[in-house]
């Protein structure tokens, strides 16, 4: 692509930005991360996966994208490091310790977790002050990470559905183990309560787990699907009750299946073929999310250079190809491309857990986004609005 092509298409959707988002800020990393992680309201953790030492930041978003009003009269515009570090390896998970300074890695080359302590007020260095051994030795692609609040902390982890287990971080300790014959890869792991969890497969099962409880897990069988080799991702919408509950599972064919928690073995509840990128991209760039804070919503990244936000509001039973309500197409506008450079993938995207329309992302090239979208059909009728 020539220099002034490039500065065309570059100034066209900056234009069109200046509609379409009510914030947008970029940040350029040494080198890409795939994963975002949430340490605070206003804090997210990043980290590089190449095979050699990376960095580990703790990165401030711009102040400007909290101020309410007059957000011309803010002179902090910029993302802040806030504290960092280094890591010896590739990091390819990384979740929060919810009440704590913690995360917690995972290299993506075998099932042991590593721990890290982010610093505070009076350091700014991110030190890596432990380890979880994991079940497995060698894992295809690493494990699983899940956390949520409870004391003392604990961390749910496994690499593959036989592997899941719960360990106490301070004391190494295993609370629970998933009991199953299966070895199915895992996808996701994720809480909807204080005791219940799922844990997805790349076949497209998932596993709705009590630990309170020793009795067998609920398994529910994968979507119908239009191949064999179909690789599935899974995300779950998060209530004040487990019922209340929904599982979006995404193929690697763009099929994506919605399914109520109350009944993961009766079906689909709607579904739809989405209008993605079937490009050779990484797999484990791509990514599902339920949004926090919109009814409906959900984003999905990874086939190519573009987050697409779809509202799921006017899904039915027929399997129908379905347009994204939005797309940020920021990654791969304001990177240079020739006919011989590589393609800029998204690597990893996150909602914010409290502001409706606001995400991050980050891409193949080092960048890192944050914006906030401007709903096309805020006006329409049907259109996502806000839980308060």
């Amino acid at each position: 692509m020539e220099a002034v092509e490039f500065d065309d298409i570059l100034d066209d959707w900056f234009i069109e930005s200046l509609k379409t988002y009510k914030d947008l800020h970029v940040y350029q990393l040494e080198h890409p991360t795939q994963v975002i992680e949430w340490t605070s309201e206003k804090t997210v953790c990043v980290t590089g996966y190449s095979l050699s030492k990376n960095e580990i930041l703790e990165l401030r978003l711009p102040l400007k994208l909290f101020a309410d009003e007059n957000k011309g009269l803010c002179a902090e515009r910029d993302f802040k490091v806030a504290h960092g570090g280094f890591t010896d390896g590739p990091v390819r998970r990384l979740r929060h310790i919810p009440g704590t300074r913690c995360v917690v890695t995972n290299d993506g080359l075998s099932s042991d977790l590593q721990v890290w302590d982010l610093g505070g007020d009076d350091s700014d260095v991110i030190r890596r002050t432990g380890s979880i051994a994991g079940r497995r030795n060698v894992s295809e692609r690493g494990s699983r990470i899940a956390a949520r609040l409870s004391s003392p902390p604990q961390v749910l982890h496994g690499a593959q559905s036989s592997d899941v287990q719960l360990t106490e971080l301070t004391s190494g300790r295993t609370l629970y183990k998933l009991e199953t014959d299966s070895t199915d890869p895992l996808s996701f792991l994720q809480f909807v309560s204080d005791t219940v969890f799922l844990a997805g497969c790349c076949n497209g099962s998932v596993y709705v787990t009590d630990t309170r409880t020793s009795a067998a897990p609920q398994l529910s069988p994968p979507p119908a699907s239009s191949g064999d080799s179909v690789l599935w991702w899974a995300d779950a919408s998060v209530g004040p009750h487990p019922s209340s509950c929904r599982v979006v599972r995404l193929s690697s064919s763009g099929q994506a299946v919605v399914s109520d928690l109350r009944s993961l073995g009766g079906g689909a509840v709607c579904q739809a073929q989405l209008d993605v990128q079937e490009r050779c991209c990484n797999l484990d760039h791509i990514r599902v999310s339920w949004a926090p804070t919109l009814d409906d919503c959900i984003s999905v990244s990874g086939f190519s250079g573009v987050v697409q936000i779809y509202n799921t509001c006017g899904w039915s039973m027929e399997l129908q190809e379905r347009q994204p309500l939005f797309q940020h197409r920021g990654h791969v506008v304001s990177s240079q491309q020739t006919d011989d450079s590589t393609p800029v993938f998204t690597t990893a995207h996150i909602w914010h857990p409290e502001r409706p329309r606001t995400l991050l992302s980050a891409a193949s090239d080092g960048s890192v986004h944050v914006w906030d979208w401007v709903d096309p059909e805020q006006s329409a009728a049907g259109s996502p609005i806000p839980r308060t």
